[in-house]
């Protein structure tokens, strides 16, 4: 009787251990697969910590593998796997926050720098050197030229770096707005 109350727990013994006989190539190709497609998804660049954590643990994997420890390969090619589904979820979350962001900044800067055209041709620049006005509109140029780069940078799905671009208009056109009213007149409703 005590015979046959241990054989179901050998058996199981007995399988988990010829189950991590060989390397777990199978767990760890799904590893790799999750990887590439997190990476397809922008997880390098919008969810860089868990995509991190997925190609450390595939690597921890073919460590172990190399050491011949097929159960610790195992573990860490389905650490893999889950840290590589979460990091594509992560990216793809991200990159619909920042697509909004730049959609917002985009509309919002276009305007502003519309204004600032406006308020420059308003004020009196009689008050102002030459050299005071050539920096703002050089500033404004650069301004209109970041933002073009900004919608091309958004035309190719590159929200990060359009969204850098944007900040530098934004940087530009105050620089520029702080210059029209810090130095030259600007008409009252008055004049």
């Amino acid at each position: 009787m005590t015979l046959r109350i241990y054989a179901p727990v050998w058996l199981l013994f007995a399988l988990l251990a010829s189950g991590c006989a060989a390397p777990p190539n199978k767990e760890m190709d799904q590893a790799q697969g999750a990887i590439d497609a997190a990476q397809a998804a922008g997880a390098d660049t919008y969810a860089t910590s868990e995509y991190f954590s997925a190609t450390e643990a595939l690597n921890n994997a073919n460590i172990a593998v190399t050491d011949n420890d097929h159960r610790l390969a195992l573990s860490y090619a389905l650490e893999s796997r889950e840290h590589a589904k979460n990091a594509a979820r992560n990216a793809a979350d991200a990159k619909a926050r920042v697509r909004v962001e730049v959609d917002h900044a985009s509309t919002e800067l276009a305007a502003l720098l519309a204004e600032s055209w406006t308020i420059l041709d308003a004020v009196g620049r009689e008050d102002a050197s030459r050299a005071q006005l050539e920096q703002v509109v050089s500033d404004l140029t650069a301004a209109e030229t970041r933002l073009q780069e900004a919608g091309e940078a958004v035309e190719m799905g590159d929200y990060l770096n359009a969204s850098v671009a944007f900040e530098g208009a934004r940087t530009q056109i105050e620089d520029a707005m702080t210059q029209i009213r810090g130095t030259l007149r600007v008409p009252s409703s008055r004049d």
